[in-house]
């Protein structure tokens, strides 16, 4: 089948999990040839020297170093502008969401039923969500749905499978956790076709290195104003 997967897994400090991860992104079963695209944002913990080992053995791996620490969003970036795929999708190094789950993403865009795909954790058949998660999550989403007259269930997922030609022509600035928003947002703008599909969910605690904060969630508040509005505005 003709086509490319670029994966572009975004990792800071994630020593722990970043092998296994990759591991599994290399092994799975996909229905196109993949490129992974690991960024490293500055890891301080050891993981670039994982990267390194991993990376040196393995063709389908690009690994890249930046030199600082800017933020998922800037990761997330910068790997676009090196992704050659005609599907992209992201993939978070802490292993709470299974790359096993990946094949039925794609499966849409492939048949031309969607130009993205989001992997859901609250649709009927995912996993069950802590209530402080499931809350956060499902405001936002209110709030998304309400300024873009959308039906989405889980705007926040890492897991947003999308064209390739689409994720490219997205002009993004996020840094941080807001590039899930300013997806979104951007996509809805555009028209593009998203459907949602369910995936399971495996949830870490702040202890274990959960980064998200309560402040990422006034971020995303601004980021889909300011998609809203801003854009009207100009």
């Amino acid at each position: 089948m003709d086509g490319l997967l670029s994966i572009i897994v975004p990792v800071y400090d994630e020593r722990a999990t970043i092998a296994t991860v990759l591991d599994r992104l290399l092994t799975i079963e996909l229905p196109l040839p993949r490129e992974i695209i690991v960024v490293d944002d500055g890891s301080g913990d050891g993981t670039a020297e994982v990267l390194d080992r991993l990376g040196a053995c393995n063709p389908l791996l690009t690994i890249v170093h930046l030199n600082r620490n800017r933020g998922k969003g800037h990761a997330v970036r910068f790997g676009l502008a090196r992704a050659r795929g005609t599907v992209t999708v992201v993939q978070d190094a802490d292993l709470e969401l299974d790359p096993g789950q990946l094949a039925s993403l794609i499966d849409p865009i492939l048949r031309n039923e969607a130009d993205a795909v989001y992997g859901s954790r609250f649709l009927p058949g995912s996993a069950r969500v802590p209530v402080l998660t499931r809350w956060g999550n499902a405001s936002l989403t209110w709030l998304a749905n309400l300024l873009f007259r959308s039906s989405l269930t889980d705007m926040e997922t890492c897991y947003k499978v999308m064209r390739g030609d689409v994720a490219r022509s997205l002009v993004l600035t996020a840094d941080g956790f807001d590039i899930e928003p300013e997806i979104t947002a951007m996509l809805l703008s555009g028209g593009y076709r998203i459907i949602e599909r369910p995936v399971t969910f495996s949830p870490r605690s702040k202890a274990a290195g959960k980064k998200i904060r309560w402040r990422d969630g006034v971020h995303a508040v601004q980021m889909l104003l300011k998609q809203r509005f801003g854009a009207q505005r100009e």
